[in-house]
């Protein structure tokens, strides 16, 4: 079954979670235990496959991509998170796609997230795609949709660099809603709402025959500009048989087969950077209608330190009530006096330095 490689985990989970019970718990089920051996009424495999079946269904499913070594890294730390801090999703499937051809230096890597209920899966990046920035995760964003339907009714899509921080609740999407999203950061390559759009988003708009007047505004985190719908490729919340992801790929396929934005792309490094990016804006408004959307609040992806790296008017230095964090690049050259600089608690500052950094 799907789920085979997260058994090890189920289980410790499983009787961690019965032993936590009560006394009287431990006695009936050393009751059981007798009266299986005696009447063989029920065996440890049923007790597993009861277990697995309270965990899996009416899942939610998370999901990552990581390109590389140091990618693979951060994302077992985005699992350990959501292992750790994230409540009732705890003990949730989580897939980590990688390139075909990604052999991990560290041997027992993939041991490693065997260990913590994490499953390894392969994608495919076409070689077309290769020449723009992030486009193995658009490609892995698919497949992971594709795999999850029938097997989850919410797919949580997520940048490696993304660690848990608490129990996410928002993901439970009403009833009526399909798609789950936080805004870009800051308007470092989007539309504002005020203006006509520039050439390069006029094209993209064509290309994948997007209404204007279905984009509704929204407002950046960090630079506070109102923008033009554009959604951040790090956190997206979706229902799998919608197809939002899917039609994601095969928009960015439609963009960077484009001569023209090819060649605004080629000029313009911001532009190759985001082009992906551009693409889910298509994806979700042709997609689902805007009452089927809903924003999740600022404690989800929440980008720490991100004046330090980007500039911007807010300085993102508090983790209170944060639910889950970006870290971006911020690791690869931090203040060395940055934990000090950083209002969470102890647990949390512990935790990071642990895995990312250290005064």
């Amino acid at each position: 079954m799907e789920f085979e490689t997260s058994k090890q985990y189920l289980i410790k989970e499983m009787w961690r979670n019965l032993i936590a019970l009560s006394p009287f718990v431990l006695c009936l089920l050393l009751v059981t235990s007798c009266l299986t051996q005696s009447f063989g009424s029920t065996t440890k495999g049923q007790v597993m496959k009861d277990y697995e079946a309270k965990v899996v269904s009416d899942v939610v499913m998370f999901a990552a991509y990581a390109e590389n070594d140091e990618q693979l890294l951060h994302t077992y730390f985005l699992a350990e998170s959501l292992r750790e801090f994230g409540g009732r999703y705890a003990a949730a499937p989580i897939w980590v796609f990688i390139p075909e051809d990604l052999h991990p230096s560290d041997p027992g890597m993939l041991e490693k997230f065997s260990d913590i209920g994490a499953i390894i899966k392969k994608s495919r990046t076409p070689k077309e795609a290769g020449r723009f920035y992030y486009a193995g995760k658009v490609f892995a964003a698919s497949a992971a949709e594709e795999a999850a339907i029938g097997k989850a009714r919410i797919l949580v899509w997520l940048d490696e660099d993304t660690v848990f921080l608490g129990e996410p609740s928002e993901i439970e999407l009403p009833d009526r809603i399909a798609f789950g999203y936080c805004p870009v950061m800051h308007n470092r390559s989007g539309s504002l709402f005020s203006e006509p759009p520039d050439s390069f988003w006029a094209r993209i708009y064509e290309v994948l025959s997007v209404d204007e007047k279905s984009l509704m505004p929204m407002e950046t985190p960090a630079d506070h500009q109102v923008i033009r719908a554009y959604f951040n490729a790090g956190m997206i919340v979706v229902r799998p048989e919608r197809g939002i992801l899917r039609k994601w790929a095969a928009d960015f396929e439609s963009l960077y087969n484009d001569d023209e934005l090819v060649n605004m792309c080629m000029s313009d490094v911001t532009k190759r950077i985001f082009l992906h990016q551009t693409a889910l804006v298509g994806a979700a408004v042709n997609s689902v209608e805007n009452d089927e959307m809903i924003g999740l609040s600022d404690a989800y992806n929440y980008p720490m330190f991100f004046k330090y790296n980007w500039g911007g008017e807010e300085e993102f230095d508090s983790l209170e009530d944060v639910v889950t964090l970006r870290y971006d690049i911020y690791f690869n050259d931090p203040d060395p006096k940055w934990a000090s600089k950083l209002k969470a608690s102890d647990e949390i500052i512990n935790w990071l330095k642990a895995r990312l950094g250290r005064e």
